[in-house]
């Protein structure tokens, strides 16, 4: 997660590109899916890990929650959210999540988007997230899904004209760093399987109250018709787990 992509203009530009950056949470395929993951805000301290532009940290102080910390390593990022989703009661803070630290049950819902497949050590950041949140308090995160993360090179397989045949699967069991290529760039990610995402939470002692692959809704299916390959194979991974 130290690796900081996204204070790099050309890839902070091309970041700024894509539809869930431009309309918010509305433009990301998975959020149907995550919305009703999420327990009430209602006069919650959430902490929002990976928060880039800012967009959850809206939603959780819209929807009534007292206060929003959102982390995220980018400067870019953290002005951009700044700029377009300020509201009282949100707080953002530039740091690696690595090195944040928290006193004991201070949160009443740690949440993260598309970030901890940027972790080397889920079982660390884990741990931390138990002790962080009070008694009951709820941990809801996506990552992006094993099926998409194990080969490495996150590309379809094509033939000789050039239409995509399937997703390739492979090293699946083999977990840890990959490098792959995200919006033209290097970058390094983090694979694990199924089995660690579930058993890492558990061993910490949280519930899991849900997994979902989700698909994208049917409005963004009709409305982009790219989107249908999303079909093909999962993309992401949501879990809800509770203390």
């Amino acid at each position: 997660m130290k690796e900081n992509k996204y204070d790099n203009p050309s890839f902070f530009d091309q970041y700024e590109k894509m539809l869930r950056s431009q309309i918010g949470l509305e433009g990301a395929g998975e959020w149907h899916t995550l919305k009703n993951m999420l327990p009430d805000f209602q006069g919650k301290d959430v902490l929002d890990l990976g928060c880039g532009f800012g967009w959850h940290c809206r939603y959780a102080i819209e929807n009534g929650a007292q206060s929003v910390i959102g982390i995220d390593l980018s400067e870019r990022m953290l002005a951009k959210a700044q700029e377009i989703n300020s509201l009282k009661g949100i707080f953002y803070e530039r740091k690696a999540l690595e090195d944040i630290d928290y006193p004991a049950e201070k949160f009443d819902l740690i949440l993260s988007s598309l970030t901890l497949h940027y972790i080397e050590s889920f079982d660390t950041i884990v741990q931390h997230i138990y002790k962080w949140l009070s008694p009951g308090g709820s941990f809801v995160f996506s990552v992006e899904h094993p099926v998409f993360t194990a080969e490495g090179g996150q590309d379809w397989v094509y033939d000789k004209d050039g239409q995509k045949i399937c997703w390739p699967v492979d090293r699946y069991f083999i977990e840890g760093k990959r490098n792959t290529t995200f919006l033209g760039e290097n970058v390094i990610k983090y694979h694990r399987t199924l089995t660690s995402y579930l058993n890492t939470l558990l061993k910490a002692g949280f519930k899991i109250k849900e997994v979902i692959e989700p698909e994208p809704g049917q409005e963004m299916l009709k409305e982009i018709p790219e989107m249908k390959e999303e079909l093909r194979r999962p993309m992401m991974l949501i879990i809800s787990a509770v203390k």
